[in-house]
């Protein structure tokens, strides 16, 4: 699958890739993150069986593309032969199910070798039959940026009538998705509420590194301004109401945007946060797989030297240059970015700013008593980038949803 250097290269995870495996086999493939859930979030009940499956039967690390692998091709099959079958409500809905295990094959691969770069190439494929009998209209776009590429997806509520424009939620995912996870198939968050979707990968994440485009410390920010320079000249899109939202490594990347685009945007919602300057937590405490990935990410193959670059990144330089509104949620036992952290950046910020917090939840959101009893936490995410793109007052607040599903609200 992999190298063998790719898994030396990284010491942690050399030493402990045999636990790895035998936690696999006793706990499962979600022992790091609830990956197959988010995963099959977008796809709905249909894909249960799917990605259950490729959860039963993954019982060690390298189990995980083939599983994932496997499902994708059944499932395209499935599609392929309901689309010979004139039955093309029920193709796409398979082909966007194939898609996202196509998706989900990529990931245990960090190396652009061949298997990954077939991965992709299937993922893109069975995405494009998808949006060809989608519902909705919806484009695959490439921005250019330096030598490459951003690949991204924009989705629009309806058909525009005629001088129709939407506002927009710009969509920035973390380090283990991708933009295929972040609009679903169907009851998508933000297109139910009238806005369009634009989802893309940025440097590092998804298609990018196939291409050759790698994430540094703020060459997110140059990508946010590409994508903005790209969607107001889209007939479709109203460029004086935008929105951005990101999730787990997206909540450092959607505030670097937001920093980016200051007041031409209407509100920024990030949430799962990782905001500790450095990311010592994420890299040298959690899973090693954390840190083999964004190395990956960043094309660094020497540790000492990935350790030298990951040390620079931070949000502190650019937190005053952020003039829209902020909504922050976070688990309270957040486990990947220490939760202080996120004190600290919502303290500097100069805006109203909402912070959530969920007590007892981790990094993923939605494990726990709080997420369960308490307000959803994407509805609340969408209902909040929705008053910001119709001008409604942003809030500035202080919550916590406790383990009864009750909020405590502060003013700042």
């Amino acid at each position: 699958m992999m190298k063998a250097f790719t898994e030396q290269k990284m010491k942690r995870w050399a030493e402990q890739r045999w636990i790895l495996d035998a936690i696999i086999s006793s706990v499962g493939m979600e022992w790091d993150q609830p990956r197959l859930g988010y995963t099959m979030f977008p796809c709905g009940p249909d894909a249960v069986g799917d990605f259950r499956t490729v959860g039963m039967r993954t019982k060690k690390f390298n189990d995980m593309h083939r599983e994932f692998a496997g499902a994708a091709k059944r499932r395209e099959i499935k599609a392929q032969s309901f689309e010979e079958q004139e039955r093309y409500v029920s193709a796409r809905e398979s082909y966007f199910i194939a898609s996202l295990l196509y998706s989900a094959a990529r990931w245990p691969i960090f190396e652009a070798n061949d298997l990954h770069i077939q991965y992709n190439k299937q993922m893109v494929t069975c995405y494009d039959k998808y949006i060809k009998y989608a519902p909705r209209p919806i484009e695959r776009v490439e921005i250019p940026f330096g030598d490459s590429f951003l690949p991204g997806f924009l989705a629009l509520p309806h058909e525009p009538k005629e001088g129709e424009k939407f506002p927009c939620a710009i969509g920035i995912d973390g380090m283990d998705g991708s933009k295929e996870i972040m609009c679903s198939m169907y009851g998508d968050k933000m297109l139910e509420r009238g806005m369009a979707s634009f989802v893309y990968d940025g440097p590092g994440q998804g298609e990018c590194p196939v291409n050759g485009l790698y994430v540094t410390k703020d060459n997110h920010m140059e990508a946010a301004q590409a994508v903005y320079d790209w969607l107001i000249e889209h007939p479709a899109i109203d460029k004086d109401r935008l929105v951005i939202f990101g999730i787990s490594f997206g909540s450092f990347f959607g505030l670097q945007a937001a920093a980016q685009l200051g007041d031409k945007v209407k509100g920024a919602a990030v949430s799962f946060v990782c905001h500790e300057p450095g990311c010592y937590t994420i890299f040298n405490m959690a899973a090693p797989s954390f840190k083999l990935r964004f190395m990956f990410m960043s094309n660094y193959d020497d540790e000492d030297k990935f350790d030298e670059f990951i040390s620079e990144f931070s949000l502190n330089p650019i937190l005053d240059k952020i003039s829209c509104p902020v909504l922050i949620q976070a688990g309270q036992d957040e486990e990947l970015s220490p939760i202080e952290c996120t004190d600290d950046v919502v303290s500097k910020l100069n805006v109203p700013k909402k912070l959530v917090y969920y007590e007892g939840e981790r990094h993923a959101i939605g494990g726990g008593a709080a997420a369960y009893l308490g307000e959803n936490w994407y509805s609340m995410l969408a209902d909040w980038c929705l008053d910001r793109v119709n001008d409604k007052k942003a809030p500035n607040e202080e919550v916590l949803i406790n383990s009864l599903g009750h909020q405590e609200i502060n003013s700042f």
